[in-house]
C-alpha cells in the first residue's frame, strides 16, 4: 500500500487546515488508518486513528475536541479536519495504515507509511 499526504500548509494560531491521504494498493477499507506527528527535534506523537469501516474513532489528548479524523473508503482517502491549531500543532504529518492490534498509539502497529505533510502554526 502506498500512502501520500497532502493539506500541509503555513497557518496562524486559531485556523483551520484539513490534511488528506491517499491510498493506492491494498484494500484501503481493511485497514485501520492513524496520523502521527513530529516537531522538529521531538519523538514521533500519535495523533488520531480511525477503523476500517470508520465508525470507531480514537485520539491523543493533545488534539481532543479540535482535531476530527475520517475517512471516504469509496475514494481510498483519510483526512484530518484540524481546528483551533496551536503552535505546538507544528510539525510533519504522516498518515499511517495496519490491522488492527494493540495498542494503536505505537508506530511500530502501523506497517504503512506514507511521506509527510508539514504543518507550520505561527502565533
Amino acid at each position: 500500500v502506498q500512502l501520500q499526504a497532502s493539506g500541509g500548509g503555513l497557518v496562524q494560531a486559531g485556523d483551520s487546515l484539513r490534511l488528506s491521504c491517499a491510498a493506492f494498493g491494498r484494500a484501503f477499507s481493511n485497514l485501520r488508518m492513524a496520523w502521527f506527528r513530529q516537531a522538529p527535534g521531538a519523538e514521533r506523537e500519535y495523533v488520531a486513528a480511525i477503523r476500517g469501516s470508520g465508525d470507531t474513532t480514537y485520539y491523543g489528548d493533545s488534539v481532543k475536541g479540535r482535531f476530527t479524523i475520517s475517512r471516504d473508503n469509496a475514494k481510498n482517502t483519510l483526512y484530518l479536519q484540524m481546528n483551533s491549531l496551536k503552535p505546538e500543532d507544528m510539525g510533519v504529518y504522516s498518515c499511517a495504515g495496519g490491522s488492527d492490534r494493540w495498542p494503536l498509539s505505537l508506530a511500530r502497529r502501523y506497517d504503512y507509511w506514507g511521506r509527510g505533510t508539514l504543518v507550520t502554526v505561527s502565533s
